[in-house]
């Protein structure tokens, strides 16, 4: 599959894929971006980026902000995602118990599901302000680099941890391994019973992460804490956060489980 989602098969709508690759194309800190920026980003030609663009505001998706000449996400795209995020009932249920752990750890504690080779935040309750790491519902982060991606792939299927695995080779091309680093997780994951990532993806913040065998899109949902290294005062976050971990986690399977 291409850049901007294009395949072979006849059943494919090539041109819905193509609007949702000008959608991916906005981030956190690419609020706003031009025509000409769009068709960088997905390789389709100036008409089509254009066509798009024109559809996708008549649509309230994107919306044209004139004194800059640029488009930035519209205000229908929240309404989209509600209905996902309020059939997630264990986000509510779970609150309570990660403000706890937040609090307890002076770190962030978030719920997050895969999407592709990403993982996803559903929920997040955080005690710091650093401004470099403020995740938020709806931010994403890799598999591998993280203690929420490996513990993903420690919790999911067979199945679906090859299907991911084999995503992942072809889209690292060599830059990471991530047999060895699912060797590892998994080795890990046995040991302690969660997965740990220190700086790997913020070098500043170190995570631990714990899968809760609730299942959403045919894979876990995980519980990720993450605590900044100088709250950490030199001690390894499994120690400092790893047993409030899994005390959370089964406090909210005890939750779900009564639901």
């Amino acid at each position: 599959m291409t850049k901007t989602g294009k395949t072979a098969d006849p059943a494919f709508a090539t041109t819905l894929a193509n609007g949702f690759a000008v959608l991916e194309c906005f981030r956190a800190g690419e609020p706003v971006l031009s025509n000409k920026d769009l068709v960088a980003r997905t390789g389709l030609s100036k008409a089509t980026i254009s066509r798009l663009t024109y559809t996708l505001s008549l649509k309230g998706l994107l919306s044209y902000d004139p004194s800059l000449r640029r488009y930035r996400l519209g205000s229908r795209i929240l309404s989209l995602g509600y209905p996902l995020l309020a059939g997630i009932p264990i986000r509510q249920q779970a609150r309570p118990i990660m403000r706890r752990l937040a609090i307890a750890t002076g770190g962030t504690v978030s719920l997050g599901v895969r999407h592709d080779t990403r993982m996803v935040y559903i929920e997040t309750n955080r005690s710091h302000e650093l401004v470099s790491f403020r995740p938020d519902l709806g931010a994403s982060l890799p598999i591998l680099a993280t203690a929420m991606g490996r513990a993903w792939l420690c919790g999911a299927s067979f199945a679906a941890r090859s299907a991911t695995l084999d995503a992942l080779r072809a889209e690292q091309a060599g830059s990471q391994d991530p047999d060895g680093i699912i060797r590892d997780a998994l080795d890990q994951y046995e040991r302690l019973g969660y997965c740990v990532s220190e700086g790997a993806w913020f070098a500043d913040v170190h995570a631990v992460a714990v899968p809760l065998h609730i299942e959403i899109n045919g894979g876990p949902v995980v519980l990720n804490c993450g605590v900044t290294v100088n709250h950490l005062a030199g001690k390894p976050i499994a120690d400092a956060v790893g047993a409030a971990l899994l005390r959370a986690a089964a406090d909210i399977k005890r939750l779900e489980a009564a639901a």
